[in-house]
């Protein structure tokens, strides 16, 4: 590409390998004729002094794992004006790769072999103080000399400081179908989320599927199974069930260290199938071949900045290399980005801004930092339409505000542009839509301009439309207590009669999370009903469906529910945006829910 540079430190570019959430990542080779890919920092998180101090921490992290299984840092450069870190190739193909397009599933003996490489990559990426955050099947390099482990580490520098999806409404890292329930409800992360992911790897290799679904299927479905449901292993060879279950078991505490599956007893055959073993060797072969011919380095392109540091090589000349090729850095949403992996930052108890460094930071003044929700058509007690929009610090063309806008027929999520702010007016342009509920019914958000009332108050408007926004809840826990649990649609709203009432059900589940996840579950069970007669057939239709969470205001506010795989033909497709409110009659604790496209009663719930 013309705009990419012909040299990187002592590296000659031999062409561009991919473009991630960091930046663009190179193939390159050095004076001496070693392959090494080399990911060069985005302008943009150049410019960013917490990025670049994130950015070094996590690349002198890096060079500390050096283990078996991983990809060793070669050379750094974190001073420049556009940073750089080399990182060894590995000449071999993905686990996706092998299981998608060459081989299919791997045998019993290989995935087990396989657990005990990664477990001790992942020993090495931990005992570093990193967590890898996004280990998946595409992550996951096969060579002759057993698994490699990529993109870890770096991820991190940019999750922290960049938007990389909604994150703000708390982001989770990771691939959907290859989460942890800790990532899916925003939680602190530690080693065993890690442990977690390697489970569904596993499952994966041995299945050739992910063990609670594709994102085909949706993927608020799949995050709502991983956080709340049992894995599909049909198909598991029986003697890895028990090794696979324990990696995805629900409980951190309770799933098995990656120094204990590392220890895993191994058969005293090769790791992989003879024929998979050949193509990896002649792979490897043609690549070594080729580090053989080394070129004359053109001149240096990358400006250095005053300070420039360089970091030496760190591996010996002599050692077979390895490579972190060009993964793209994957963030959905959902875990709070205001904050640190300690619990700094964010929002205290009450949903209010921790007080914000601003000057070199960003220009957004204190006053408008946090979550803001409103009802944009309709009435407080009877919205029909709803607003959020949750704002962080950032420049002038950052993507600093993450806005939810519900309707009775659809969510939409997205991220806005910084054009100006402040100490009275904020104002936020270009967006682009990463969440629609249906999917593709959702247009980017237009120009929003937010002024200070109150401390508590911001008047928003956009177009001819405006509305009041009050300071809302963010964060991992945004949901109020007393809407979560399990609830059951009180019988007499349902027009049955007393006999059908076991056949006949609908159930509500909420679970506690951050706003943009699937937290609420519907179940439905009614008799079956023969098209001509009209008379019940005997069984029961089931129908299964989940919403995400769009607002936590005066009300609960959640999309229109989507109806998940494996519900009978006859579930209606989808429905209409709800919202919730709890309270008390008769002495009793009740939850109604009304409809957002039409006026109507409530239905009316009470705890299970």
């Amino acid at each position: 590409m013309p705009e990419d540079p012909t040299q990187i430190g002592p590296f000659r570019l031999l062409g561009r390998l991919g473009v991630g959430g960091m930046g663009r990542v190179y193939l390159a080779r050095s004076a001496g004729g070693r392959t090494v890919a080399v990911k060069l920092v985005r302008a943009e998180l150049a410019a960013q002094d917490e990025f670049r101090r994130r950015f070094a921490r996590e690349v002198e992290a890096l060079e500390r794992v050096g283990g078996a299984g991983t990809t060793p840092v070669i050379a750094s450069d974190t001073d420049a004006q556009a940073p750089w870190v080399a990182i060894g190739y590995v000449p071999g193909p993905s686990l996706r790769s092998v299981v998608v397009d060459q081989y299919g599933p791997l045998p019993a003996h290989s995935v087990r072999a396989l657990a005990a490489g990664l477990a001790d990559a992942l020993g090495h990426i931990h005992a570093a103080g990193l967590l890898h955050r996004d280990l998946k099947p595409s992550n996951v390099l096969l060579t002759v000399d057993g698994p490699r482990i990529i993109d870890f580490g770096i991820a991190r520098a940019v999750d922290t400081v960049t938007d990389g999806g909604l994150t703000t409404t708390g982001a989770v890292v990771g691939s959907p179908g290859f989460m942890s329930p800790e990532q899916v409800r925003g939680e602190r992360l530690t080693p065993a989320s890690d442990v977690f992911c390697l489970g569904a790897v596993l499952a994966y290799a041995a299945t050739g599927r992910p063990p609670f679904g594709s994102a085909d299927s949706g993927v608020h479905a799949v995050l709502f199974r991983i956080a709340h449901e049992e894995p599909d292993l049909a198909g598991l060879a029986p003697e890895l069930e028990p090794l696979v279950r324990g990696c995805l078991n629900k409980d951190p505490a309770a799933r098995p260290t990656a120094a204990e599956l590392a220890g895993v007893s191994l058969p005293d055959e090769p790791w992989l199938p003879a024929g998979l073993l050949a193509g990896l060797g002649r792979h490897a072969a043609r690549l070594l071949d080729a580090d053989g011919d080394p070129t004359p380095p053109t001149p240096v392109t990358v400006p250095a900045a005053p300070r420039r540091r360089r970091r030496a090589p760190l591996v010996a000349a002599a050692a077979v290399t390895v490579l972190a090729v060009a993964g793209t850095f994957t963030a959905l949403h959902f875990k709070d980005r205001g904050g640190t992996d300690d619990g700094a930052g964010g929002t205290d108890g009450s949903g209010s801004p921790a007080a914000s460094a601003g000057g070199p930071d960003g220009i957004v003044p204190d006053d408008f930092l946090g979550a803001w929700e409103g009802v944009l058509r309709g009435s407080a007690d009877a919205p029909y339409e709803t607003g959020r929009i949750e704002i962080t610090q950032g420049r002038a063309g950052e993507k600093t505000g993450v806005y939810v806008h519900v309707t009775g027929e659809r969510l939409c999520m997205g991220r806005s542009t910084l054009v100006s702010a402040d100490a009275d007016r904020i104002v936020f342009g270009e967006s682009d839509v990463t969440t629609s509920v249906p999917e593709k019914r959702c247009t980017p958000a237009a120009h929003q301009t937010l002024t200070v009332r109150s401390p508590e108050v911001l008047e928003w408007t956009s177009g001819d439309v405006s509305a009041t926004f009050h300071r809302s809840q963010k964060g991992p826990k945004a949901v109020p207590s007393a809407f979560v649990g399990h609830w059951r649609q009180q019988f007499d709203v349902l027009d049955a009669p007393p006999d059908h009432e076991e056949s006949r059900s609908f159930e509500l589940t909420v679970t506690q999370g951050p706003v943009g996840a699937p937290l609420a579950r519907f179940s439905e069970n009614y008799p079956r009903t023969d098209e001509e007669t009209g008379e019940e057939t005997g069984d029961l239709v089931h129908c299964e469906s989940t919403a995400v969470l769009g607002g936590v205001g005066d009300l609960v506010v959640l999309g229109p529910p989507q109806l998940e795989p494996g519900s009978d033909p006859e579930c209606s497709p989808s429905g209409s945006a709800q919202n919730l409110r709890v309270d008390r009659f008769e002495g009793k604790e009740r939850l109604l829910m009304y409809g957002m496209s039409a006026d109507g009663e409530p239905a009316e719930y009470v705890r299970r």
